[in-house]
């Protein structure tokens, strides 16, 4: 059947160019910096619906320029296994499921990874389509950009505030800092906000944002500085 035949022919075409422009897309991010994410769009959308000023605070910064305790920071808060797993943590994500299926608070299993690719190639959802995708970018990531990059990415790329994203932003808005002088208790600060960046803030902590800092700082002392090539302990 010729209209079967040119439906097929057009699939076909169409999931060649899906593979061939995605897997380029983060070859060339493997070097390129990530100025812009869609969550950034998203945001700035929903601000202009509201009538409000655009808010959209993000300097890029190499991971060499930015204090040494923030992916200690972030590790220790988001993914203390980071340096150890392939992109996903399966213990992680057996645990959440048991705590959420038991009614205990809802957490996440992503590592990382995991939302260093829906930060930079998806959008905010909970969709199975949107998960797949995660996966599926997760995986490319972890095999052409490696551990450091993906690092140094995420933490340019992670909301940290109202409209500010990445560890310089944050820095200069939050600390009036650059990013390589925040200190550790700053870094833990930082990383203390990252479940809800919006509602929690790291220039104005809240009593709760000081005790998971403080729990953070703890944390941290357990966790090689980035990269391994160190022995050193923060």
């Amino acid at each position: 059947m010729p209209i079967f035949h040119s439906i097929q022919k057009w699939l076909q075409r169409l999931v060649i160019f899906f593979f061939a422009s995605t897997i380029l897309t983060v070859v060339a991010y493997r070097w390129l910096p990530v100025y812009v994410t869609p969550l950034m769009v998203i945001r700035c959308c929903q601000q202009i619906g509201k009538g409000e000023a655009l808010r959209l605070r993000h300097h890029w910064v190499s991971l060499d320029e930015m204090s040494k305790y923030m992916p200690v920071a972030v590790m220790a808060s988001e993914d203390q296994r980071f340096l150890e797993h392939h992109g996903f943590d399966f213990d992680a994500i057996e645990t959440a499921i048991k705590e959420n299926q038991e009614g205990k608070r809802q957490r996440g299993g992503s590592t990382i990874s995991q939302q260093t690719a829906k930060n930079v190639f998806l959008w905010p959802d909970h969709s199975w389509v949107r998960k797949g995708l995660e996966a599926y970018f997760t995986a490319l990531i972890e095999i052409i950009w490696g551990k450091e990059r993906i690092m140094e990415v995420y933490l340019n790329s992670i909301e940290m505030g109202d409209g500010i994203y990445g560890a310089e932003a944050v820095a200069q808005w939050h600390f009036r800092c650059s990013a390589d002088r925040l200190t550790r208790a700053n870094c833990a600060l930082i990383a203390a906000t990252l479940p809800n960046p919006i509602r929690y803030s790291s220039k104005e902590p809240s009593a709760y944002m000081l005790k998971r800092q403080t729990w953070i700082m703890r944390q941290m002392k357990h966790i090689d500085l980035f990269p391994r090539s160190s022995n050193e302990k923060p």
